[in-house]
């Protein structure tokens, strides 16, 4: 029984928090979290190259497709053939909205940019999940694969509603990347366009700790569902510091107005501190590797003169920030390129990072949820100390 007189106790824990205050201030503090661990993963390893799942990503890039990573990803194993084409059964099965969500989107004012939109639709699909009072991993997996399915669905429908279209209608002979491109663009792609989005899925479909993927493990770390954690994530993938610096780095490329201004271009905006998105990199200090892979794809598929003085004013921005700020280009530089070379409007570049990453998200969650604990850092406390309470009328 605490005996200590109960007018003292205001000033003890008053005290109280002087003390750790105080105590906080020697504990080491890195803002951004930059170089904390704050967990284990054998989804993926950034540290000397890009691993998924123990293998490098420059085979995975050579030799498989998205459908085969994804499964890699969620999995843990490469599939065999048998499994392969059960999983991509099962894609095509999946891949259909419900009509309320349609009916939804299309309420949507039109303005409303893409991302948004999708964060809208991917939250909406919760309350259609067949399975919602099961929490199991295998569960999780099934929705994962919907939402493999779904997504692209999503993304295609808002734009097909943007053009006066009810929605978008699924290619299902086509490949994943074929169908995707077939619904955003309304044209058949040629075998050339289908491996280079396919291969942009490749890339973008896991990173380690990247800011969404571990705002999906926060959310998961509270045993809330998938469905919020990924909706969650496409909400940090959304800022330009994240997911949409591709949509940033195509807006930069095209406001050069052309080869010959590059430099000075380049020079103008460093005088001046302005940052120049898709460069550097939290991790890769000396280039990082998924944009080594992408860059020779997206130089085979400028094919027009405006393309080709496109790539040449890349090139020397690249060079120049290498050369002055020691800065390498990251992934969001050569797909940008590569997506308006497609014909893909900027407003659906982060949406298809979505598309793509929900893979790797969904590998965090159900990893998360195996082994979990509630993540809740601490922080540095930088208000005042603490002060008497004045009641109102006493108050100047």
């Amino acid at each position: 029984m605490d005996r200590r007189p109960e007018f003292l106790l205001p000033e003890l824990r008053g005290l109280q928090l002087l003390v750790e205050r105080i105590l906080m201030q020697d504990e080491p503090f890195y803002p951004g979290l930059e170089g904390v661990i704050a967990g284990e993963t054998a989804i993926s390893m950034v540290e000397g190259g890009l691993l998924y799942r123990g293998y490098r990503i420059e085979d995975l890039a050579a030799r498989s497709t998205f459908p085969e990573v994804a499964l890699l990803l969620l999995s843990g194993e490469l599939p065999g053939q048998e499994a392969l084409a059960d999983f991509q059964s099962i894609l095509a099965e999946s891949m259909e909205l419900p009509d309320p969500i349609v009916h939804l989107m299309a309420e949507i004012p039109l303005h409303v940019g893409a991302m948004d939109v999708l964060r809208t639709g991917i939250s909406a699909l919760a309350h259609f999940d067949p399975q919602p009072d099961d929490t199991g991993p295998e569960a999780d997996l099934s929705r994962a694969t919907r939402l493999l399915a779904q997504i692209p669905l999503l993304i295609a429908t808002r734009q097909a509603q943007l053009r006066g279209e009810h929605r978008a209608r699924p290619v299902p002979e086509l490949s994943f990347a074929g169908n995707l491109l077939a619904m955003l663009t309304g044209e058949q792609p040629d075998e050339e366009a289908e491996r280079a989005l396919d291969l942009s899925l490749i890339l973008y479909a896991e990173h380690e700790f990247n800011a969404s993927a571990f705002t999906a493990r926060v959310v998961t770390s509270t045993g809330s569902d998938l469905h919020s954690a990924i909706t969650a994530a496409t909400g940090a993938l959304k800022g330009p510091l994240h997911g949409g610096a591709n949509e940033a780095a195509l807006d930069s490329l095209l406001s050069v107005g052309g080869s010959a201004n590059a430099e000075d271009w380049v020079r103008t905006r460093l005088a001046t501190g302005e940052r120049i998105m898709g460069f550097g990199h939290r991790v890769y200090k000396l280039g990082d590797p998924r944009a080594e892979i992408l860059e020779e794809t997206c130089a085979a598929l400028a094919h027009t003169p405006e393309q080709d003085d496109l790539q040449q004013t890349a090139t020397i921005i690249a060079r120049l920030m290498r050369q002055e700020k020691g800065l390498f280009p990251n992934l969001d530089w050569p797909c940008a390129r590569l997506y308006h070379y497609l014909g893909l409007e900027a407003d659906v570049f982060t949406p298809l990072f979505v598309a793509s990453r929900v893979a790797g998200w969904s590998a965090h969650v159900i990893e998360q949820a195996a082994n979990n604990r509630l993540i809740r850092p601490r922080s540095r406390y930088t208000g005042p100390s603490a002060r008497k309470f004045v009641p109102l009328a006493l108050r100047d």
